[in-house]
């Protein structure tokens, strides 16, 4: 019964022999490497997308184009720290018709907004697609019932930095204007490790 169970989640991800409910990705970008783990056992639907999403290469040529830091928001509202990444910049035709991912809130999950930890943007709950961002600090805030989104559903947390946060931080140090990085920063691909 197990058995099946772990093949129908692997049917799901689209796992390989050999392939654990931690699949790792390896972010390529101008300033280096970003090693991931993904929750695929905790967050399979979130999971499943987003490697659909890399082995069909939509993140060859990329960008982080987005952040988020203590001087770029609003005095009154509450804050974040995290680089946002994706097809926005690079390829916007085709990240709006990307249909939507069912939202896995943190509630369900369990996975927290953390320091390091990759997660989805979106507009409303299962608007999310092909638009990431990873934390810089712990941030509850985006958590399900979080004080950062109106609605409460938080965001859908789905893995973590495991190796190269010393990139993210590099790449969250750089020149930006308005919450947008001036240049945006390149993800040459993202691939499964």
């Amino acid at each position: 019964m197990k058995w099946v169970a772990i093949c129908f989640i692997c049917f799901l991800i689209g796992c390989k022999a050999g392939d654990s409910n931690t699949p790792h990705i390896i972010i390529e970008t101008t300033y280096g490497d970003i090693e991931l783990a993904l929750y695929a056992n905790k967050a399979p639907k979130t999971v499943a997308a987003f490697l659909s999403f890399i082995d069909s290469e939509f993140y060859t040529k990329a960008s982080f184009y987005r952040v988020l830091n203590d001087d770029n928001q609003p005095s009154n509202a509450p804050k974040s720290a995290l680089i946002q990444g994706g097809i926005w910049k690079s390829n916007r035709a085709k990240a709006i018709h990307i249909q939507g991912i069912p939202h896995e809130s943190t509630r369900l999950t369990g996975i927290k907004h953390r320091k390091g930890v990759i997660s989805l943007a979106r507009t409303k709950p299962g608007t999310a697609s092909t638009e990431f961002f990873i934390c810089i600090n712990d941030e509850p805030g985006l958590d399900f019932g979080g004080e950062n989104i109106p609605d409460k559903q938080g965001y859908a947390a789905f893995g973590k930095v495991i190796h190269g946060m010393d990139i993210v931080m590099k790449i969250y140090r750089q020149n930006e204007v308005d919450q947008y990085f001036d240049p945006p920063i390149t993800i040459f691909s993202i691939k499964r490790k």
